[in-house]
């Protein structure tokens, strides 16, 4: 005598195109806040101590000194930005290209110093000697870590949104040729 299984039992299968959307947009979601709110916490510190944040600048031993006052008075403003463009979903496209590009010259800067032996204080999220120090090779996994969420996070906004929506963009292609 077999039972009609419970719906509990049933396997649910593998996920539908449209359920496999939304658990990437959730996902995208999280990795746009979690950016936002590490782009934010970045930038407050140095907002408030811009010559601290502009000693940890020139112990990169990378810009030249006539580019380090400029870089710690303008960064921390441009992180506050993105940060808040990403928690209010405005301008993602751009916010998030700037982030990624921004978090590839940051882990640049670290790989670049860890090769010529400096093990610095990164003066990303507080400044001065006072800052909690990590060893270089953990300032590498954590950026590393950011960039992973920021590569996803560009998947979503550039890749897999215009794939979702193919027709709407012919469609605005079609009513573009319309009107000329």
């Amino acid at each position: 005598m077999t039972s009609a299984p419970f719906s509990a039992d049933r396997d649910s299968g593998p996920a539908t195109p449209s359920r496999a959307s939304n658990h990437l947009r959730w996902g995208a979601l999280a990795a746009r806040l979690t950016l936002a709110g590490i782009f934010i916490y970045a930038s407050l510190d140095k907002i408030a101590h811009p010559a601290a944040f502009a000693k940890d600048v020139y112990n990169y031993q990378i810009l030249p000194d006539a580019l380090i006052n400029l870089t710690a008075l303008v960064l921390p403003w441009l992180e506050l930005f993105l940060g808040l463009c990403l928690l209010a979903g405005i301008w993602l496209p751009g916010a998030v290209l700037t982030v990624n590009g921004l978090l590839v010259v940051f882990l640049a800067a670290l790989v670049f110093n860890l090769a010529r032996g400096l093990d610095i204080n990164c003066g990303c999220f507080s400044t001065g000697s006072d800052a909690p120090a990590m060893s270089a090779g953990g300032y590498l996994l954590r950026d590393a870590g950011f960039l992973a969420v920021g590569i996803f996070l560009f998947y979503e906004v550039f890749v897999h949104r215009r794939r979702e929506r193919p027709e709407s963009v012919s469609a605005r292609r079609r009513d573009n040729k319309k009107e000329t």
